[in-house]
């Protein structure tokens, strides 16, 4: 009989311990969470369980990282690494209110490894920063890492990136402090378009992004769309889930063949994040070498 291997493989983790108890981007307000803490929580895990269950249905399997106390950011699992053929790059934080993540995900990893879901798990040279795959988002089209340096990550990471995959990768300065990681600022689709939004980049970085995509692959989104996050959406096959946009660029999608699916996210907006900070692929591959359909004995 036929057996369908899962058409993503990805780590979350519960928004047990989510808050806003710090401010490290212009989405946080600690003083505007502390006024409605406990209806936010309640929203936190309604929203983070609406999003895992789409997720399900759209075929994914999902693994877990234990949350913790005292670490209200590590339900942003894009940050814990860069992944890709089976290899595990573990983040470094450039604010000290995450930096106690790093242990904790390199653990779960380690983790990982040993279930045998990871073949390997580095570490970044000291002194260097990257915030995983929050800054660091794969391009299944153009075989290519998008990495955006600036507010949280070094330039620097570029070459460790490129050495430990061995493929290429493209570094853009981000220059607007709302968009402060490269996944809340372009997207690459499964059919080769890309997303982004480009008031996020210097005149430089725009001019890479145009260089690597035809016009008609380019998608600029709107400042209304921007500030909903929709670039940090999360791609499985030809469904693109997210926590909202607007219904010209739904249209836009639509018409190039994608089911959009959105899940609102609010409460994890407020910390600057969306769907695709709450996800990491495992399961990326190089080479176009992805998930696929298997023969499995009746």
């Amino acid at each position: 009989m036929l057996r369908m291997r899962p058409n993503a493989r990805i780590l979350m983790c519960r928004p047990d311990h989510f808050s806003v108890d710090y401010t490290i981007n212009p989405w946080m307000d600690p003083n505007g969470w502390a006024r409605d803490e406990r209806v936010l929580s309640v929203g936190a895990h309604r929203e983070w369980g609406r999003l895992h269950r789409t997720l399900v249905q759209a075929g994914a399997e999902v693994e877990l990282v234990s949350p913790a106390p005292g670490l209200p950011d590590l339900v942003f699992t894009a940050n814990a690494a860069v992944v890709l053929d089976r290899k595990a790059l573990v983040a470094r934080f450039r604010h000290a209110e995450r930096r106690p993540e790093e242990a904790h995900f390199e653990a779960a990893f380690r983790m990982l490894q040993r279930r045998g879901v990871i073949d390997t798990v580095t570490t970044l040279p000291d002194g260097i920063l990257l915030e995983g795959a929050g800054d660091c988002v794969w391009d299944d089209t153009r075989q290519m890492f998008w990495m955006g340096y600036g507010p949280r990550s070094d330039v620097a990471a570029r070459d460790v990136v490129a050495a430990e995959f061995g493929v290429e990768t493209i570094a853009l300065e981000l220059a607007d402090a709302r968009f402060y990681h490269m996944d809340t600022a372009l997207s690459p689709l499964p059919g080769g378009e890309v997303m982004y939004v480009p008031c996020a980049f210097t005149a430089i970085g725009l001019g890479e992004i145009h260089a690597r995509t035809a016009r008609e692959q380019r998608i600029a989104l709107t400042i209304e769309d921007a500030q909903k996050l929709a670039a940090n959406a999360v791609c499985i096959g030809r469904t693109i889930v997210l926590s909202g946009c607007s219904d010209l660029l739904c249209a836009t999608l639509q018409e190039r063949g994608y089911t959009v699916v959105a899940t609102p996210l609010p409460s994890f907006l407020r910390s600057g994040g969306s769907a695709f900070c709450l996800t990491l692929r495992l399961d990326r591959r190089s080479g176009g070498a992805g998930m696929s359909v298997t023969r499995s004995a009746a």
